[in-house]
């Protein structure tokens, strides 16, 4: 059972991120002046802001920001404080280049950029240890002083390490794993290509290799590895500042990035957690073309949706407020208005308390300058303050959402195994991918909410109950553990849902010798006989399931039932399999297991949650077209519908029973009309989650 969450906002509220060390002291006292009386009463501070406290090494000076904090405290702002170990000064790279990151073939990242720093140097956390230390002991007593940040979102950049440092800490996790030698090369395969080590100095992070094609076996230990590394470095540094803070105060950190097991590091180390939100990512010129026209920013619902399983109540430390970009890259278009609102909106709707912009205005020098905050260079008030003054409206109104859970239909199943394993085997990887968009992207369009649920082999069976659905896409690794914890779920009477190639590797990414599924068979009743990828060239496989033609995806198992209480629900319609069943359902206990041999598309997801009954839970309250989202937030008792309009025109929507219209407390109920970008917020009846469950 993971931990209970230390900290929740007690009200929405809002944020900006502000550099006081980029400005010239005369703006101080008006910025946050001008900040108040928009809405905004915290500000982060200081995440890369190193030299500023030890301009040299060893010699510390606390003036500059003690003067800032002086005028915080006089207008009672409050401040986050960011630990500044995200950008290294100048003096300790060149004095210590055993701190800087490599490249995959040992080149060195040089100053310049940011992040370019590697977790296992020994010299680079004893020297963050004392800046944080340093900090931690003069600053934390500060009133204004209301939570910390560690560094400034880990792994962003790069979740890559390969300097000297890397390969002796990598040795040393091995060491600590697997014991011996012999067990490691046997974890490994080894015994393929050549590649048996003799010594523990023989072996390494991975290296460039011909067409940079690494040991699998290694690499899933590797991104494990990566994952340790960064939260133990995050970890020490909240050690330290848990020893100077005050009661009340929080400690985050913001983002979520790859090989990095968020989960462990929110349980480990943090009192709550925060994420950088830039739907404006959507709208870059260099994206993708191919970008499915319903995702856009919608696609940020999908990463909200992982936060939430990180953090039920979460915060966003950066939220888009301006075009992003470099000057390097990433050029973008100005949110258009009602943009910047919708995607706040999008925030809070999906579990954030607290909302803070970036950045209060946009830089004048460096890497960023067109990466815009709310004001521009020249400094006036524009229609972005005026809008996150109108937001700051929405806050109050809807005020009663703050500390509301997200309701969810059904849960997507994932583990970090397999989220390693999917970035290193392309095969799992394209399977992967293109289900867990395809999930989003149907029950988005279906009004069907959704969690993800993260497991492991310590998970409680009391996790998964709450849900009457969980959807596992592609577990390819599986552990006995886990295993049993999803037969438990099925056995209490839930639905779980299996795709294709479930069962197919154990722990070390070996594909086991026994039939798919896996350990999950003796549970499913079923058999894999044998399975394909589709092919460019085939014509796209559907199944027939009950009368009606159903697409399988881009991956098929063939399947076979292998038990009494095993029945076909659907069998292929072409390809050399036609015939051959394609969907099995299997009673268990109160519960039941569908195997389906495919990936799942937007089109069958449907299907699916219709199946078991968990379409559309909330159509007898709202009727809204599909690219409008629909979620709530439930505090005791009382129901918070949000609507939200991606659109950039008008919307109709129909409210099926009473609501109240949280802008101006008015009873509503039929049609509304969503303006272009809009946002509703409604208090409304919901006494509970409609299930109309259908089957067996």
């Amino acid at each position: 059972m993971r931990k209970q969450q230390n900290f929740r906002w007690e009200q929405l509220s809002l944020g900006t991120c502000y550099y006081p060390e980029h400005w010239d002291t005369g703006l101080w006292r008006e910025d946050l002046r001008r900040m108040k009386a928009n809405g905004i009463f915290t500000i982060r501070i200081a995440e890369f802001a190193w030299n500023k406290i030890e301009p040299r090494e060893g010699e510390f000076t606390f003036e500059f920001f003690d003067r800032f904090l002086d005028v915080a405290e006089e207008e009672q702002m409050k401040v986050i404080w960011g630990t500044p170990t995200a950008t290294p000064p100048v003096w300790l790279t060149e004095k210590y280049p055993e701190a800087l990151n490599c490249r995959m073939d040992g080149v060195p990242y040089r100053h310049g950029m940011r992040r370019h720093y590697n977790y296992n140097s020994p010299k680079y956390q004893e020297l963050s240890e004392r800046i944080v230390e340093k900090i931690a002991e003069h600053y934390a007593k500060r009133s204004c002083i209301v939570g910390w940040q560690i560094d400034n979102e880990l792994n962003c950049e790069v979740d890559e390490f390969y300097s000297e440092s890397d390969t002796l800490a990598f040795r040393e996790f091995l060491k600590k794993k697997y014991g011996t030698l012999d067990n490691l090369n046997e974890a490994w395969g080894t015994i393929v290509w050549n590649q048996t080590y003799t010594s523990w100095g023989e072996i390494y992070v991975p290296r460039t290799t011909i067409h940079n094609s690494t040991n699998p076996h290694q690499t899933l230990d590797y991104f494990r590895f990566v994952s340790e590394s960064c939260i133990r470095f995050c970890k020490m540094q909240c050690d330290i500042i848990r020893k100077y803070m005050k009661p009340g105060d929080f400690i985050t950190t913001n983002g979520m990035f790859g090989n990095l097991d968020n989960h462990r590091m929110e349980d480990a180390c943090l009192d709550v957690y925060t994420y950088d939100s830039y739907p404006n990512f959507a709208y870059c010129l260099d994206a993708d073309p191919k970008n499915n026209k319903m995702l856009k920013d919608r696609k940020w619902s999908m990463n909200l949706t992982e936060v939430r399983s990180i953090c039920p109540h979460f915060g966003i430390m950066e939220q888009q407020s301006g075009a992003n970009g470099w000057n390097t890259r990433m050029e973008a278009p100005a949110p258009k208005p009602g943009q910047m609102t919708l995607w706040a909106m999008q925030s809070i709707a999906h579990g954030a308390d607290y909302v803070s912009f970036f950045r209060w205005r946009t830089a004048c020098v460096g890497t960023e300058i067109y990466w815009h905050g709310i004001l521009d260079y020249d400094n006036r008030d524009n229609r972005k303050l005026a809008e996150v003054q109108r937001i700051w409206e929405r806050t109050r109104a809807v005020a009663g959402a703050a500390g509301a859970d997200y309701r969810a239909a059904f849960a997507v199943v994932k583990d970090y195994d397999n989220a390693f394993d999917a970035r290193l085997d392309v095969w799992h990887g394209r399977v992967e991918e293109s289900s867990e968009k395809e999930i989003f992207v149907g029950a988005q369009e279906a009004h069907t909410p959704y969690d993800v649920l993260y497991i492991n082999d310590w998970t409680d069976p009391e996790e998964l109950r709450k849900y009457p659905v969980l959807i596992y896409p592609h577990a390819l690794i599986l552990t006995e553990k886990r295993a049993e914890v999803l037969k438990a779920y099925v056995q209490d009477g839930g639905t779980l849902i299996i795709g294709a190639r479930t069962g197919q590797k154990d722990m070390n990414g070996h594909c086991v010798m026994a039939p798919m599924p896996g350990l999950l068979k003796n549970v499913s009743q079923s058999d894999v006989q044998e399975f394909t990828f589709v092919g460019p060239a085939d014509e796209a496989v559907a199944m027939n399931w009950n009368g009606k033609t159903v697409e399988t995806g881009i991956f098929n198992d063939i399947l076979e039932t292998d038990g009494p209480d095993a029945k076909v629900l659907a069998v292929f319609e072409n390809n050399f399999y036609a015939g051959r069943p394609a969907l099995i359902e299997t009673a268990a206990g109160k519960g039941r297991v569908l195997h389906f041999g495919g990936t799942f598309t937007r089109e069958n997801i449907r299907d699916f949650l219709a199946y078991t009954g968990v379409l559309e839970p909330f159509r007898d309250v709202i009727s809204a077209p599909a690219d409008c989202e629909i979620a709530v937030r439930e505090k005791d008792g009382v129901s918070y519908l949000f609507v939200l309009n991606y659109a950039a025109e008008e919307r109709e929507i129909v409210l099926n029973r009473e609501a109240v219209d949280l802008d101006d407390r008015k009873t509503v109920q039929g049609k509304v009309i969503l303006p272009a970008y809009g946002t509703k917020v409604y208090q409304v009846s919901i006494p509970h989650l409609i299930y109309a469950p259908r089957g067996r």
